[in-house]
């Protein structure tokens, strides 16, 4: 079994990841700094349920303190880094740039460093759907151009993808990088389109819904998401360098560095109205819709093309969007006795 680093421990997609990963008798150190992005008491929350196992801690700071992230990894000397921290939140980008600045550019190149004088047996990076940007090909490939960001957010983890490649190949540090599609499920984050939809339908407060409902997303259910994420964790990239000419470039990412670049998405696009609908079901109300013009850097459809996603690990995601929305309709009513 590893000793694993999770940053973003108390995130929702890292609470989740940790909580598999326990369950697999790894050894999980979690990092996390608690900003209040959004309510601080969710991320104890998840952060409680955690230290529940002998086998979890967490260290609070943020990973753009590069002493105490180094002191901690020096401390714990994992053989495993999956780097989940990061602002999120394509909207938030518009009102507070630096934050992404901050978290995502000088937080990963901490992190970049630390896995420099480490040598991890393997780093995991987390990146996004929406570094695809103003591309119109669809579904949208690992291979795709993504040279057109249309927010900071999209800019800021397009730039730590090119900076972990060029980390891999310089110190030969076998790096994974995953973009997510739209991710949701229990534990989920309040700015997230589930969430505020559940709480307003519930209120009985209209919801917003941009380009008039004309929007499809790429919804993937954050247990199938951490699920290919743990798999991975075992699929060490080799350097193509020393690899036979035939080597697959697609499952490798990069001709000159142990570097690959995944999608990780259901690869099934779903309506918004529709899931909407799903949730109108599950809440047993309608929702009242207040029909709005697309925001400023959003776009109307995600689909990931998850071919080499299967490739290296054998797996689809699969958990029906109705089923996915149930599961956090029930969580949330039981955790706010809503």
């Amino acid at each position: 079994m590893a000793r694993i680093v999770v940053t973003g421990a108390a995130g929702f997609i890292g609470y989740h990841l940790a909580k598999l990963l326990l369950s697999q008798d790894h050894t999980v150190i979690g990092i996390d700094a608690f900003t209040p992005y959004y309510d601080v008491a969710l991320k104890r929350s998840r952060a409680g349920n955690l230290l529940q196992s002998q086998h979890f801690a967490m260290h609070e700071f943020a990973i753009e303190d590069a002493g105490a992230l180094h002191r901690a990894i020096d401390e714990v000397r994992p053989d495993i880094i999956v780097h989940l921290a990061a602002q999120a939140g394509v909207r938030y980008s518009l009102e507070n740039p630096r934050a992404y600045i901050d978290s995502n550019l000088i937080g990963t190149f901490n992190i970049l460093e630390a896995a420099r004088e480490l040598r991890p047996r393997h780093l995991l990076i987390a990146s996004t759907s929406s570094v695809y940007g103003a591309n119109t090909k669809i579904p949208f490939a690992e291979t795709d151009r993504t040279d057109h960001p249309m927010t900071l957010y999209a800019a800021t983890k397009k730039s730590c993808e090119a900076m972990a490649h060029s980390y891999s190949h310089l110190w030969n540090i076998p790096t994974t990088v995953f973009r997510f599609f739209s991710v949701y499920g229990p534990w989920g984050r309040p700015d997230m389109a589930l969430f505020i939809f559940t709480k307003r339908i519930l209120e009985g407060v209209p919801i917003d819904v941009y380009n008039y409902g004309n929007m499809r997303r790429d919804f993937t259910y954050v247990d199938d998401l951490v699920g290919a994420i743990a798999e991975l964790i075992g699929k060490v990239p080799g350097d193509p360098r020393d690899a036979a000419p035939a080597a697959d470039l697609v499952e490798l990412g990069s001709e000159v560095a142990p570097f690959r670049l995944l999608n990780i998405g259901r690869s099934s696009p779903v309506d918004l109205l529709e899931f909407i609908g799903h949730i109108e079901k599950c809440v047993g109300r309608p929702a009242i819709i207040n029909m709005m013009g697309m925001q400023p850097g959003d776009v109307a459809q995600t689909f990931a093309d998850t071919t080499a996603l299967k490739r290296v690990t054998g797996i689809e995601l699969t958990t029906p969007v109705d089923v996915g929305v149930r599961r956090f309709v029930d969580w949330y009513r039981s955790y706010y006795r809503a």
